[in-house]
This record gives C-alpha cells, sequence and structure tokens, in this order.
C-alpha cells in the first residue's frame, strides 16, 4: 500500500515511492528508493519536506500514515469545493483570431528570452525594452483570451524547457494578476519579472544545469544559487522596477521558511513573489523534462493545495485555481458519453463545463472525427466525469490544442 506519512515518521526500511512530487521544485524530478541510512532522513528534512510517500508493500510500513488514495480524495474534495466558487470572469475574443496572435507573441518571447540570457553570458548588460514590448503583448494578448496563450503553454518540448518554463510563468503570472485586479503597471512589472526570473541559471555551470540526473546535495545547493543571482543581475539592470526584482527573487521562498536564497517566511515574502512561487512551481509539475513526466494539470492542481499552507500561500493557491478553471487548459477529461477531449477553453459561468475538442471514444477503443463541444451550449446532455491520464490512452494533447 502506497501511503504519506509525517518527515517525522519516516525510518531507515522504508521505500519512498515515486508521489514524492513535493522535492520536485527543487530538482524537477521524481524520487525513489530504500532509506538505508539517517543521513538520508536529515538530507530530507532539509529540504522542507514536511510529508513523504511510501511503499509498505516494498518496505518498513507507518502507523502514522494514510493511504494515498484517501489524501488524493481529500484533494480533490477541496478542489471541487473550490470550483464551486465563481470563476474569474475575463473578456473573451474568438480563440481562433486570437490564437494568430498568441502565437506570434510566443514565439517572440521564446527567442527574446534566449537571446537576454545569451547577452547576459557575454557580460552585456540587459536592454529592457525588448522586454517591455513583449510584456504589452502578453499583456493585450491575455485581455483578448487568455487561453490563446495557455493552449501554446500546453504545447512544449522537453529540451526545451529553460526557455518555454520562463515563458509560460510570464503567461500564468498574466492570467494571475488581471484575476486578482493588479493595475495595469503592477501587472506590467510581474510580467517583466516572470520573464526574467530564471536569467541568474546562466551563471549555473551547464554541467549542472544540464545534468540529465539527480543532482548531489553539493550540487543542488550550486543550483540554489541561481535565485541570488538572479536577483543580482535585475538589482543592477538599469529601469527595471521593484516589484519585477521582487518576483523573480522570491519565487523559491516558502511560507514555512523552507525556501531560498533568503529563507523567507509568511508576509515576509511579497504577494508578488508568492504568487510567483505558486505559478512557477506548477508550472514545474505539469511539464515534461527529458527525466520527469509531468502530471496532468489536475493533478497538479490538487498537488498545489495539498502544499497549500506549509510552502504555498493557501488563499493564493485557490485564485490561482479559480482563474484556471477546475479544467485547466491542456486537461484531458472523460465524458459520461464514453468520449475523451482536450480542454481549450474554459468556461466564465461554470467550471464544470468547458468547451473540449473530442478524438476519442473509450468505449470502442478507437478515434472519432475531431468535435468542438461546448458543454454548456444548451441541449448538450453529456458532461465530464474526470480528468485523465493522457498517457493510459496513448494520447498526446498538443497535437489537439491548435
Amino acid at each position: 500500500m502506497i501511503k504519506r506519512i509525517p518527515l517525522s515518521a519516516l525510518r531507515v526500511g522504508m521505500y519512498l515511492t515515486d508521489l514524492n512530487n513535493d522535492w520536485v521544485p527543487h530538482n524537477n524530478q521524481r524520487r525513489k528508493g530504500f532509506i538505508r541510512n539517517e543521513a538520508t532522513i536529515e538530507k530530507i528534512g532539509r529540504l522542507g519536506v514536511k510529508y513523504i510517500y511510501i511503499d509498505t508493500g516494498r518496505g518498513l510500513d507507518s502507523p502514522d500514515g494514510e493511504p494515498a488514495h484517501e489524501v488524493d480524495q481529500a484533494n480533490q474534495a477541496t478542489l471541487d469545493r473550490v470550483a464551486e466558487e465563481p470563476p474569474v470572469a475575463f473578456r473573451r475574443a474568438d480563440i481562433a483570431d486570437e490564437m494568430v496572435s498568441a502565437l506570434a507573441i510566443h514565439q517572440q518571447a521564446q527567442g527574446l528570452v534566449g537571446n537576454l540570457m545569451q547577452n547576459v553570458k557575454l557580460g552585456k548588460a540587459i536592454d529592457l525594452s525588448p522586454v517591455h514590448e513583449l510584456a504589452e503583448n502578453l499583456q493585450g494578448s491575455v485581455f483578448r483570451n487568455h487561453n490563446a496563450l495557455a493552449c501554446l503553454g500546453r504545447i512544449r518540448e522537453k529540451d526545451n524547457y529553460l526557455l518555454e518554463h520562463s515563458v509560460n510563468l510570464s503567461v500564468l503570472m498574466s492570467i494571475f494578476g488581471k484575476s486578482v485586479g493588479h493595475s495595469s503597471d503592477v501587472l506590467h512589472q510581474t510580467i517583466v519579472g516572470a520573464l526574467l526570473h530564471d536569467i541568474g541559471k546562466i551563471l549555473t555551470p551547464d554541467e549542472i544545469l544540464h545534468k540529465p540526473g539527480r543532482l548531489t546535495p553539493e550540487e543542488f545547493e550550486i543550483m540554489k544559487e541561481h535565485a541570488a543571482h538572479s536577483h543580482q543581475i535585475l538589482a543592477g539592470t538599469e529601469g527595471i522596477g521593484e516589484l519585477s526584482v521582487l518576483t523573480a527573487a522570491e519565487h523559491h521562498e516558502r511560507l514555512d521558511g523552507s525556501g531560498y536564497p533568503k529563507g523567507l517566511r509568511d508576509d515576509e515574502i511579497s504577494v508578488y513573489g508568492r504568487m510567483a512561487a505558486i505559478a512557477d512551481v506548477y508550472d514545474a509539475i505539469t511539464s515534461d523534462r527529458v527525466y520527469h513526466k509531468g502530471m496532468t494539470p489536475t493533478q497538479g492542481l490538487k498537488k498545489l493545495l495539498e502544499w497549500s499552507g506549509d510552502h504555498l500561500d493557501p488563499t493564493l493557491v485557490r485564485h490561482f485555481i479559480r482563474c484556471l478553471g477546475l479544467y485547466p487548459v491542456g486537461s484531458m477529461v472523460l465524458l459520461e458519453s464514453g468520449r475523451l477531449g482536450v480542454v481549450i477553453e474554459g468556461n466564465e459561468d461554470d467550471q464544470r463545463q468547458p468547451v473540449v475538442r473530442l478524438m476519442y471514444h473509450t468505449r470502442f477503443r478507437m478515434p472519432i472525427p475531431l468535435e468542438v463541444l461546448d458543454l454548456a451550449r444548451p441541449g448538450v446532455q453529456d458532461h465530464i466525469l474526470r480528468a485523465v491520464e493522457p498517457d493510459d490512452y496513448k494520447l498526446d494533447v498538443r497535437k489537439f490544442l491548435q
């Protein structure tokens, strides 16, 4: 049986499962295996981990644990309660029309972030003019229809994570910031901070930054320095806004003080840093990497709820879920009819009734003609049963998002 236990109950001889995803924000990979000595337990504790998933069929049991399926059920119940709250309303242009602009903005963003990192590597100063222009374009697209950029955020390549993560974080912060009512200037500054939040990684040695396996504790300490490097680089950049610097500098800080680079706690972390932490973790755990299979968007939201309070701001997590929707763009869902669909657009009036693109029938186990179905349209009888894992059906959601 898979159980979740408090860290204090972890003992030598227990077997860690690959469900320990709260380690993902630290090193972006799952970890599993036997606990062979006390030193390993001490290292885990220093990472700020509060709970651990163990497999009692492969190692020692603990009376202090709760079955993983019960934890997931509790997370799902909380997610359902959040979904009952009024969704965040956005003005909408037609997604097909906005997709044209969004694609150009997305490509421009990747190229710009890549060029900036190369310039910093060469010792050049950051020219913020194109960054400000890009932030305005991102903000405009999100105001017209945020689903277009959200779709593109799910169409990603494993080998281009660093650039795509920076772009996607700026998109998520755009959506998040608009939903909480940030002014245009504040929204602009946080978008800039999100675009540049990992600029300090250019000073991380390549053999650590691109290491395909688990980092050693010593390598991880070096990796963590990128947050301080980002702060230093941006704080010395002419024309940068204070909120941009905070957004970038604090995205790895955690409410319980287990984050970095400063180990800030609670209100010591700005609201912009707390928002960036949520968006950064969500994007990291839902992204495919060379050595890490990403969660589904709905699984990612449930994990954010599980980590609320200790690591992440619970009020902001709930707001983040409301603005992305119960089934974020890119989620694969199973309908009562047995058909599978990919969510391509949310619903401002009812998060349980998004727009989906149908492509497969589970009862007949065969593809079906592509069809766009608005589950909120009058007369539609079908409804979502649950989110599902695309790999279970050997489907790639990216093919059906555009």
